[in-house]
Formats: C-alpha cells, structure tokens, sequence
C-alpha cells in the first residue's frame, strides 16, 4: 500500500504534466507515469536527497524512451496528429505559463522538435529545472544541455504562435466563432476567421476527418459548413481544453465526437484544430489535474 506522504504521490500531478507535454498523449503519459512509480518502488528512498529532481529524471527518462516508440507509430498514423486533449480546470487557464505550454497549438510545435530537444525544452521552459539536473535527465553534459535549449528555443520561437491572448479575448472569438457555425451565418464566420486560416482535424481513420491541412478562410467556412447539417442534433457545450477556451461537440453516430482548440491572434481564429479520433476522446469526461 503506497504511503500517502510518499513523495511520488506528492508529485503525481506534477510527474503526468511532463510525461504529457513531451508526449502530447495522456494514455502514454500515464504508461510512463506508472513505469515511474515501478522504478521508484526499487529504490531505498533513504539515499535520494531531492525526491522531486529524482523522479523527474527517472520520468523524463521512460517518456524519451516513449518518444522514440511514439514516432514510429506516427508514421503510419492515418491522416494528421494532433495531441490528445485534457479538460481542465480554471486554476490551469490561471496560470498562463502552463496553460501557453499545453496548449494544442505549443504542443502541434513540439511535434516538431526531436525527442531530446522537446525534452530540454520542456524542462527549461516549463519546469525551470537547473542545466544540471536535466542533464543528468538526458544523458548528457550541463554544456550540451543549455547548446540543445538555445536550439530548441530558437524553433519553437519561429513557430509558436506570435501573440498571447488573454481568456477574455479568447472567449469572446470563441462565442462568436460558435453564434457563425450553429447559424449558418457565413459572412459572421468568414469574419471570425483570418485569412490565411488554418484547420487541422484528427481522425486517425477511426472518424471522418480531412485527411490534410484546410488552408484559408473560404475552405474552411465551407468545411465547417457541413455542420449546419446537423446542427439541430449537436450538442454543443463550451469547455476548457489544455488550459484555453474551446468547445465540445458531440452529435450523433456515425458523426461522434469533437473537440474543437482554438488558436487567436488579432481578435480572429488563426488556427483550428478539431480532435476526433474517439481513442483520444477518454479525458474529456473528467478534469485532469496538472502541476508545475
């Protein structure tokens, strides 16, 4: 029976935040997690002086040796990935550092760094963690740990989105976002949406979902005008997903479920990211605790 005052059980939270940001699944994220605790549960806590750095180490560790796995199975993945999503609570969209670092649009651009830069980066950036205590987590030299951050912040900055949008901002584009598609109004939707507007979805091959990127205000109004079909059958509820303002959507088979993240930049959506594979539909019934 685990001791309620065991350092792993004061850092779960903290240990699954991450395991999912260098994942951008919560189903591995939770694998790692409980590898974790296995390796934990070998070692005579005794001799660890700084539980919290230790089991970070050992987390980063299983989640770089997940990566690898993870990226093989991408590349027969159907269509485009997208990270699985949280529901979240307030206190998360609170803390707008966490909630930037969670956000499917930062963890869409963390897809694109290499297991040990996404690693740095999100130990660094994220967590704060000394140079030393992630090189001891990555293998390498305090020197080659701060060359691998300065690389990865570099492109993560090329590719991040280029404003922060306070909650407020982002719930107001979100409101009118959902007023455009659940009344068909075109001209309010074509006004909601930039024009270079771009719409990722996930299916997987599990749900109908466009296979590539909808680039542009004009193809996507008229991809999401397909909803209007079905809008009297949708469910249409607004949620906190990864710490930001998006929407849940739920409707009848063969339809399902999506969930809708939202990126803003000048008071209109720059970019939409729909999740619809149902595997990656588990943590939208429940909030899922995270920590920095």
């Amino acid at each position: 029976m685990t001791d309620p005052v065991d350092p792993f059980v004061t850092h779960r939270s903290l240990l699954f935040t991450v395991a999912y940001e260098m994942l951008g699944s919560a189903a591995d994220a939770e694998d790692v997690v409980q590898e974790t605790w296995l390796r934990w549960a070998d070692v005579d806590h005794a001799e660890v002086r700084d539980p919290r750095a230790y089991l970070v180490r050992i987390v980063t560790r299983q989640a770089l040796n997940r990566l690898r796995t993870l990226s093989r199975r991408k590349e027969d993945y159907v269509g485009e990935w997208l990270p699985e999503p949280l529901l979240t609570t307030p206190d998360v969209a609170e803390d707008v550092e966490l909630a930037e670092s969670i956000s499917i649009a930062m963890l869409t651009v963390l897809e694109t760094l290499t297991p040990t830069e996404r690693a740095v980066f999100v130990l660094r950036e994220v967590f704060d963690l000394a140079y030393d205590e992630i090189a001891a987590a990555i293998d390498k030299t305090p020197a080659a740990a701060r060359q691998v951050a300065h690389r990865a912040r570099e492109h993560v900055a090329a590719r991040r989105p280029r404003m922060a949008v306070d909650q407020q901002q982002q719930r107001q584009v979100l409101d009118r976002f959902l007023t455009a598609i659940t009344t068909g109004d075109v001209q309010s939707l074509m006004d909601v949406l930039a024009p270079d507007v771009v719409l990722v979805a996930d299916g997987g091959g599990f749900a109908a979902a466009a296979r590539e990127p909808v680039v542009g205000s004009e193809p996507v109004a008229a991809f999401l005008g397909n909803l209007r079909r079905i809008t009297d059958e949708l469910e249409v509820s607004a949620v906190l997903i990864n710490g930001a303002p998006a929407l849940r959507v739920d409707a009848p088979e063969p339809w399902g479920s999506t969930a809708i993240s939202l990126a803003v930049e000048g008071g209109r959506v720059v970019r939409l990211f729909a999740m619809r594979n149902p595997h990656k539909m588990q943590r939208l019934a429940e909030a899922t605790p995270l920590q920095r």
